[in-house]
């Protein structure tokens, strides 16, 4: 399986999301803005975002963690990396006053204290399951080589109700990525899968010795 079909199929399907949804929730494929907020809470959880951090968002969309990390007041220099370019046409347009904030296309991530990436793991594409996690796990691979202090990510989880469960998602096994990343990343991993959403979040800091 060629990644750089994959990836050209996942900027499609985004970009379509945008062009019918705009710079909403919607857009980059998420059900409300509530549960977009709390992913991104999710994913900050285990890090210590003392000012000023910087920090990578691989598959950003239009840049609603600009917007979250404005309202928790911290201190950042944020870079936005995504494939689909009307994505990131809209986030530069969106947050062009910000002189903290930038955006890039494609996924040649730049060194940041942390790397996070929510939601891009979900959507699959028709492809199956092992093709799907050779995808995730060279995505992983870049957030790692990428990240100084530690990266995150989440994905739908394989704990959902199997009757609400959609056959072009992907529904991942907790415990198969919580080992996969203890064994090639760090001893310092966390597991969070208690925020009442029907995914998980997995957070990787770097070892310190």
């Amino acid at each position: 399986m060629s990644h750089d079909s994959v990836k050209q199929r996942v900027a499609n399907y985004y970009s379509q999301k945008l062009e019918n949804h705009g710079l909403t929730h919607q857009g980059v494929d998420w059900n409300s803005t509530e549960s977009q907020w709390l992913r991104f809470r999710q994913l900050l959880r285990g890090f210590d975002l003392q000012p000023p951090f910087s920090i990578a968002d691989y598959g950003c969309g239009y840049g609603a963690l600009v917007e979250y990390l404005i309202r928790q007041d911290l201190s950042f220099r944020y870079a936005g990396y995504d494939i689909s370019e009307s994505m990131i046409q809209a986030a530069g347009n969106l947050y062009a006053h910000l002189a903290n904030a930038r955006f890039f296309v494609g996924d040649q991530l730049q060194t940041a204290d942390y790397v996070v990436a929510s939601g891009i793991f979900n959507v699959r594409m028709g492809y199956v399951d092992t093709q799907w996690e050779d995808y995730i796990r060279d995505g992983l691979l870049r957030m790692d080589r990428a990240s100084v202090k530690g990266f995150s990510f989440n994905i739908l989880t394989s704990y959902s109700d199997p009757l609400l469960q959609r056959t072009d998602l992907y529904y991942a096994d907790p415990g198969y990525w919580f080992d996969w990343c203890k064994r090639h990343f760090s001893k310092n991993v966390a597991l969070f899968h208690d925020y009442n959403l029907y995914e998980f979040t997995i957070s990787v800091l770097k070892s310190r010795d």
